[in-house]
């Protein structure tokens, strides 16, 4: 069964337009895909905690060595990562905060970047072992910004290739609070984008 990963991270809910863009982006991906599932997990309402050194601690601890509590927590961590790995195609929403992505993005990647599970390093460097993976990451923005200023899209190209996903389609929208009519165009071109997209997510 192909299954589409569905991650939500803004505050608003359902009626954040970085929500609704990949929610619709997955509707349309299932009507092609009418076999395949859609898992979504929402990271503004189940937050991934916060890496503390007790908790990175678990993930460098020897299974055979754990606590019941490091169990517990690699074991936390563990899900996050198999949620990933049974996916074949990965939506992520993306609203920008502080010009950055949400911490609980950050927290998330920091459960999911695990030496030895999802990357390693060999004598040519790292090496990223989430692969064969088709993401699509839809970003959302109250002002237009140039490509100069654009701290979210190669942020989150780097990190995604460095566990092994390359192949990955950005959908902006911007000036989402410049007004109705600037807010309307960019949502139009996404909604367009999202339209030309779902046949090569019916291909992944």
């Amino acid at each position: 069964m192909t299954t589409l990963l569905n991650i939500h991270a803004s505050l608003a809910g359902d009626n954040a337009a970085s929500s609704q863009l990949a929610d619709r982006f997955a509707a349309n991906w299932l009507e092609k895909n009418p076999q395949g599932r859609v898992v979504t997990r929402d990271l503004a309402k189940d937050p991934v905690p916060h890496l503390t050194s007790e908790r990175f601690a678990a993930f460098l601890t020897p299974a055979d060595a754990r606590t019941a509590e490091q169990h517990a927590i690699a074991a936390y961590s563990d899900a996050l990562i198999e949620e990933v790995q049974n996916a074949d195609v990965i939506v992520l929403a993306i609203p920008m905060y502080n010009f950055s992505v949400p911490s609980t993005v950050r927290t998330y990647f920091d459960h999911i970047a695990r030496a030895g599970v999802t990357f390693r390093y060999g004598s040519t460097g790292p090496e990223g072992l989430i692969k064969g993976k088709k993401v699509y990451v839809f970003i959302t923005r109250g002002n237009v910004y140039p490509a100069a200023a654009d701290t979210q899209t190669p942020y989150l190209r780097q990190f995604l290739g460095f566990l092994g996903m390359t192949d990955i389609e950005f959908i902006h929208a911007e000036g989402m609070s410049l007004g109705a009519e600037s807010r309307e165009k960019s949502l139009a071109s996404a909604h367009h984008s999202i339209a030309k997209l779902v046949p090569t997510a019916q291909a992944a």
